[in-house]
Formats: C-alpha cells, structure tokens, sequence
C-alpha cells in the first residue's frame, strides 16, 4: 500500500461549494490513512458551516487553521500571507491543494517558498470557477489573468471540475504550463436516497447564495412570470443567506409575490429538498454545482441554466436546460408545473450519475493527480 500523505486544502471562505468539495475530499483522504488538514478565511461562514466543520474536525489530523482572507486583492494580503506561510511550514505537507482564486495563489506561492527551503511539496490547483467569471477585456480581469498566467509557472497539477471549465480557462489565460486534469465532482451513497417532497411542500425551490451570480432575481422575475402563464399564483422557497438578500426579498413584495414566497436561513441541502417539488438552479455562471447533481442524486425533478459545466450532466436536448434569462427561467417553471412527469422522466439516470460522479472515483483520481506531481 503507498504511503500516507500530508495534505493541506487552502481555500478562502468555507461556504458553497468550493467548501463542500473539500470536505468530500478530506473523509476520502482520511479513510485512505491520509493527514488532512484545511486553512481558509475566518470571517465568513455561519452556524450552519460551524456544523460542517464539527463534522469533519475529528478527520483533520493537522487541524483547522482560519485566518482573516479578504476576497479582493490588497494590503491585508500581507498579513495573511505571512501567517499562511508560517502555519504551513510548520505542518511540512507533502501537498499543497489551493481552490479558488486566493487558496490556488497562496498554494502555489507558498509551495514554492518551501522548495526553495528543500520542502518537497506538490502544488495543485483548483480553480472551481473562480477569477475565469471575470471578463478578460476589463482592467480588472486582465490583471488577474496575468497573475494566473503567472502563477502557471509555480503549478504541478492544476485539476478542473469541468471540460467547460477546462475550455474557458484556456480561452481566457491559456493552455496550462502544468499537468492538467478533468475531475468531476463526486457524490457519497448516502446522497442517492430519494428525498421525497413534503405534503405541503412548495411548486418550486431556490437554495443557495444570495448573490446575483446565482440568480435569485431571475427566480424571482420568472417565479412572478410563470405565474401568469399557467393562471395560478406560483409558490417558492428561497434557501440561502447573502448580503443581497434585503434586495431580493424587496423585489418579492414588488412583485405581489409576498404571500407566495418563503425565505429561509442556509440549511443542509437534503433538509432543502423536501421543501419543494421542482428545484430551480438560475445561475448566470457556474463551473460544477454541486447543488444539481445533490439534487438530481435525490431524485428530484429540476430546470437548470445552460452554463458553465451544467450542460455536461444533462442529456444535450433535456427540458431541464434553459437560458440564464428571465424569459428562459420562465418558460422552464412554466413547463414542468404543466406536466410534471414528463420532466421528472428527463432527468439522468442514478446508474449514469453514479458511475460519472461518484465520491470514490473523484478522490482516486486527485490522489492520483498529488502522486504524479510528486514523482
């Protein structure tokens, strides 16, 4: 059997599902006999994340670590990466795997200050989405292409958790210096059991962040539009916490959707589950959403935008696919409450999102990306 490795998974804020992604990854790598250990941001999350990491703290044989990590470029930077750099020479990993933006930069940076100190250490990234929303012909965007384009050099593996992923990334910075691998998310077992609606449940289910690149007002303007289309008010839970949620719920009560629209606080997505019959993911960019394949692995009847990896899970001509639009949201919520059935029938099979995103198959093959990196 190989030997264990030490792991540390860099990340900014223990939300979504860069988060979620990371603690599949840390119980399969503990259940191989590998030590696992997390730094991210200290200043984001809640009660509900305070719950996640109960859950995994007990397999991270080398801790949690949180400090402060801004989600925008400046000074604070300084700071935390000098805490960043401390903590992770004192853990000596043998691999270093950065998600997002801030944690693929401070892997990498960091993995390389190690080798310049006789550290043998992998560095891998894993951009899930991340700056490639950004748009290249803005000041902004080109800045941080450039960074990435230069972070390339200091990268062993850089993982994607979607060929969409994978194309955007090479349009936008270019063909990776390093190794590169497709991984999608995966799934554990338990996630397959069905999550039947409650009686009362309502026609249809938001869960997410609050935030406009999620597409709560598009749920919401489409919510308010499909209801005229089938002649009957459409009933909505919305699941999530965000600093635009004040904006949302306004745009509720002027939509004359206030008796129709219940807002909750971020639970567990299968608790979620059962507060609607049709989930609704009206995302304007995504790279893997975890969100769709928990949904679809719980066998629940879903419409989903056409962007970023989404596609990649549906079959190409699946009612489930719509444009990130008002118009295309609408007609998608109009559809499957006029025949339910037909739509639930769309959706993949459970044998099909087993064997294409199952837990298992993922971790084997970032395992197999850490080992070729360190080789």
């Amino acid at each position: 059997m190989a030997s264990g490795l030490r792991i540390i998974h860099c990340f900014r804020s223990p939300v979504g599902g860069i988060f979620r992604h990371v603690r599949d990854l840390v119980a399969a790598q503990a259940a191989a006999g590998h030590q696992v250990g997390i730094i991210c941001d200290s200043s984001t999350g809640g009660e509900l994340e305070e719950h996640y990491f109960d859950e995994i703290r007990g397999m991270l044989a080398l801790g949690v670590s949180r400090i402060t990590i801004h989600r925008h470029i400046g000074p604070g930077d300084i700071a935390a990466g000098w805490r960043t750099y401390k903590l992770i020479k004192e853990l000596r990993p043998d691999v270093l795997h950065g998600h997002g933006a801030k944690g693929g930069a401070l892997a990498r940076v960091f993995g390389s200050l190690l080798r310049v100190s006789r550290f043998r250490v992998a560095r891998l990234y894993s951009p899930h989405g991340g700056v490639l929303h950004y748009d290249a012909g803005t000041p902004k965007g080109r800045i941080l292409f450039a960074i990435e384009r230069l972070l390339g050099r200091f990268t062993d593996h850089v993982l994607f958790v979607s060929d969409y992923e994978r194309r955007t990334f090479v349009e936008k910075i270019g063909e990776p210096k390093s190794a590169a691998s497709l991984v999608y998310n995966g799934l554990n077992d338990k996630e397959f059991e069905p999550v039947p609606a409650n009686p009362d449940a309502a026609d249809f289910l938001y869960i997410g962040m609050m935030r406009d690149l999620k597409g709560p007002d598009i749920f919401i303007d489409a919510l308010a539009a499909a209801s005229g289309k089938v002649g009957r008010p459409l009933s909505a839970v919305m699941v999530g916490d965000g600093a635009d949620l004040p904006s949302y719920k306004t745009q509720v009560v002027e939509r004359g959707l206030a008796e129709h629209v219940q807002f909750l606080p971020p639970m567990p997505a299968r608790k979620a589950f059962a507060l609607g019959r049709i989930i609704v993911v009206p995302s304007r960019a995504e790279a893997m959403p975890y969100i769709v394949l928990e949904a679809l692995a719980a066998g629940k009847t879903m419409i989903a935008t056409t962007v970023g990896g989404i596609p990649e899970i549906f079959d190409p001509a699946s009612p489930a696919l719509v444009s990130p639009t008002v118009e295309g949201v609408t007609a998608g919520m109009a559809g499957a409450i006029g025949d339910e059935h037909c739509f639930a029938a769309a959706m993949p099979s459970q044998t099909e999102l087993r064997l294409r995103f199952g837990a298992a198959v993922m971790a084997q093959q970032v395992e197999d990306a850490y080992r070729a990196s360190l080789s």
